[in-house]
């Protein structure tokens, strides 16, 4: 893996770091290197630079043992969106080519759209037969907090939906966060099983420190992704990713993608029913 860049991410305000380590009480962070898939990535089927099977290699470079493709879907058609005909067709190319790779696993997926009631731009038929399902926000960003609350939460009820993608969609130097309540989207991830995503991109880093701190807190489960769109772009997720979880008090227990990729699968709940919070399986450990 690439040695992470250090980075003043939010500020240089605490959280309590300080008294915590002389009360011996600090966690035990998720350690750099630690990451052993990424859950979003973007490929040459939508606005991606590079085939899915270059990507899977510089991945595999970096040691990863396994990643989902996520390309954008229908309302994005500015972006080249697949509807349900070319997921289905994206997902039997992916098979073809898992059965050509060994030691190294590409997943099924979609970055979904949340239109602003909250249903999704693909069927749910078809989300069933993906085997990761990220949703977000990527239009209406002005709504006031609590439509935009109950738009985000709607999505994270669907059965189908794995993860929520960069929660508070914001773009750094472009776009402020959406408004919204994100306690309460804290408290509905852990309610339906659903993942917060920290995006690693540079202009994402969403969800910032602060509110990984709360999630953490909570219960939810984390996942730490590139959102590549570029085989460069992968090292992001150990790079930046990583340290967002850090200030945020992440332990490699909080973070699905530290787990090998079966492990990481049964922790979905598309995989046969709700997953429990994070707080029900304080052990769990890479293995």
């Amino acid at each position: 893996m690439a040695q992470p860049v250090h980075l003043a991410l939010e500020g240089i305000q605490g959280f309590g770091e300080v008294e915590a380590a002389s009360q011996g009480k600090l966690p035990a962070l998720i350690e750099y290197g630690g990451l052993r898939g990424d859950l979003q990535v973007q490929t040459d089927w939508t606005d991606g630079s590079s085939s899915i099977e270059a990507m899977a290699a510089a991945a595999r470079k970096l040691g990863l043992g396994y990643i989902a493709i996520t390309d954008h879907t229908r309302d994005l058609a500015m972006l080249g969106g697949v509807d349900e005909k070319r997921l289905l067709e994206q997902r039997d190319a992916i098979r073809a080519l898992n059965r050509k790779l060994r030691g190294f696993r590409v997943l099924s997926g979609a970055e979904v759209n949340i239109r602003r009631d909250g249903s999704l731009d693909i069927a749910d038929e078809t989300l069933a037969q993906l085997d990761v399902v990220g949703a977000a926000v990527h239009s209406n960003f002005r709504l006031g907090r609590p439509e935009m609350t109950r738009r985000v939460i709607r999505a994270m009820r669907n059965p189908h939906v794995d993860v929520l993608f960069h929660p508070t969609a914001r773009s750094l130097g472009h776009r402020e966060p959406v408004e919204l309540d994100i306690d309460a989207v804290i408290a509905a991830a852990v309610r339906t099983g659903t993942i917060l995503e920290i995006d690693a991109m540079p202009d994402r880093l969403d969800l910032r420190d602060e509110y990984v701190r709360r999630a953490v807190a909570a219960g939810a489960l984390l996942a730490i992704d590139s959102d590549a769109h570029d085989p460069s772009h992968l090292r992001y997720a150990e790079e930046l990713g990583v340290a967002v979880a850090r200030r945020g008090w992440a332990s490699a227990a909080n973070v699905v993608n530290t787990l090998p990729v079966e492990k990481c699968l049964a922790r979905l709940k598309g995989r046969g029913g709700q997953r429990t919070s994070a707080r029900s399986f304080p052990t769990l450990r890479p293995t």
